[in-house]
């Protein structure tokens, strides 16, 4: 039996985040292909947390490495980035011969320079890409044997742009089975709804956006209303509830798909961001169509007919989100256009055998994959001589 070490950011929490979801569905991967798992966080999020088997391990504590040696993991997958940053040299010099894949997530560089742009009221240019975020990212995926990449514009942006290696690369979606239409209709719904984790500046963002337009919307549709949900909202987004508009904060919802089956239409006007959307593409899954902005719906489409309707100024916004609520018909063709939209974009059959198979061809060529990827061997020497002293000098300060 192999056995896979997952050095988690944070204890997956699918009921909150996108992030958690995916994490989630990462170890049922793993778990249906018989490995063993073993679970290592520094993180305390227990209480809306999945329950399950977790080993606590501390930053910059040579504990680690005892640890790391005993468990000699065949493979580590690292959360995001800054995991691999913080115990990749550790792995490289404890257990040398571990595969080691980072999941992504979603561009974390990416989101920083359109979170940018957004503030300074402009639009991205190619300079806001290489901030801070975008080398130590970019050094992270170089320095590991495979990075798994969420978005298809972003896997486009790392290999066209920037000229990565797409050996080293893994584009994998959220992944859907079971897939079934809607079979909660139109008539037996009603009220818009938006939701996302407060955590996550863009889906405040969002809701600022929805709180200024909401009343152009009501207007048109005065017995409407607009419900808020969200993991950690804080009195902030409260102090946006208005019950004489309409516009309901209802604060953590805690089953996704009964609340998304009670509603008639999903509100989105994200203005940044990167990777996927999980709202978006619950949304599908339950049968909630949507309006939302192109970097809303970026890469969870490829060229299909969209499950709702994309609109970035706020006036095509509002006319799509009323008609959208209104016409019946343009709302059953929205719910067919996800089905397909599910079985072409997100269909678990359409990446399992593939990844499985890269995976088997980086294990059994792992010397020969190392050695083409030369500039991991570069960065891995230089984040020896840096990253590792660095953490070596904390080790020794916390123990005086």
């Amino acid at each position: 039996m192999k056995h896979l070490v997952i050095i988690g950011l944070v204890i997956p929490e699918p009921a909150s985040t996108a992030a958690g979801h995916r994490m989630m569905q990462l170890i049922r991967l793993f778990s249906e292909a018989d490995y063993k798992i073993t679970f290592l966080t520094a993180s305390n999020n227990l209480e809306f947390s999945e329950k399950i088997e977790i080993q606590k391990i501390e930053i910059n504590n040579e504990s680690f490495d005892k640890k790391i040696r005993n468990l000699n993991p065949d493979l580590v997958l690292f959360d995001r980035y800054v995991t691999e940053e913080q115990f990749g040299w550790r792995i490289s010099e404890n257990c040398p011969n571990a595969l080691k894949i980072i999941d992504t997530e979603d561009l974390h560089f990416l989101r920083e320079a359109r979170r940018k742009a957004f503030v300074e009221k402009r639009t991205v240019e190619n300079k806001d890409f290489v901030n801070e975020i975008f080398r130590r990212e970019i050094a992270s995926i170089l320095r590991c044997d495979l990075s798994l990449i969420i978005s298809e514009f972003e896997f486009q942006l790392l290999t066209e742009k920037f000229k990565i290696n797409p050996d080293i690369l893994f584009y994998m979606p959220f992944l859907t089975e079971n897939i079934e239409e809607n079979k909660t209709g139109f008539q037996k719904r009603k009220y818009f709804v938006s939701i996302g984790n407060f955590l996550h500046e863009p889906n405040w963002q969002t809701v600022l956006k929805l709180k200024s337009i909401w009343k152009n919307i009501r207007k048109q549709l005065p017995d409407a209303e607009l419900h808020i949900y969200g993991a950690y909202s804080t009195e902030k987004v409260f102090q946006l509830h208005n019950e004489k508009e309409g516009f309901l904060v209802k604060g953590r919802a805690e089953n996704v798909e009964s609340l998304f089956k009670q509603y008639r239409v999903l509100l989105a006007p994200i203005p940044f961001g990167a990777g996927l959307k999980g709202k978006l593409w619950e949304s599908m899954q339950f049968g909630l169509p949507n309006v939302t902005t192109s970097i809303g719906a970026e890469a969870m489409h490829k060229a299909l007919p969209w499950n709702g309707f994309i609109k970035n100024s706020d006036d095509e916004f509002v006319e799509k989100a009323v008609e959208l609520y209104q016409n019946e018909p343009a709302w059953n063709q929205a719910n067919e256009n996800a089905y397909v939209i599910l079985n072409q974009v997100f269909d678990k059959k359409l990446y399992v055998k593939q990844f499985w198979e890269k995976l088997s061809d980086i294990e059994n060529n792992l010397e020969r994959h190392r050695t083409e990827n030369y500039l991991c061997k570069i960065l891995q020497h230089h984040q020896l001589n840096s990253t590792k002293y660095m953490s070596r000098w904390i080790e020794e300060k916390n123990k005086k």
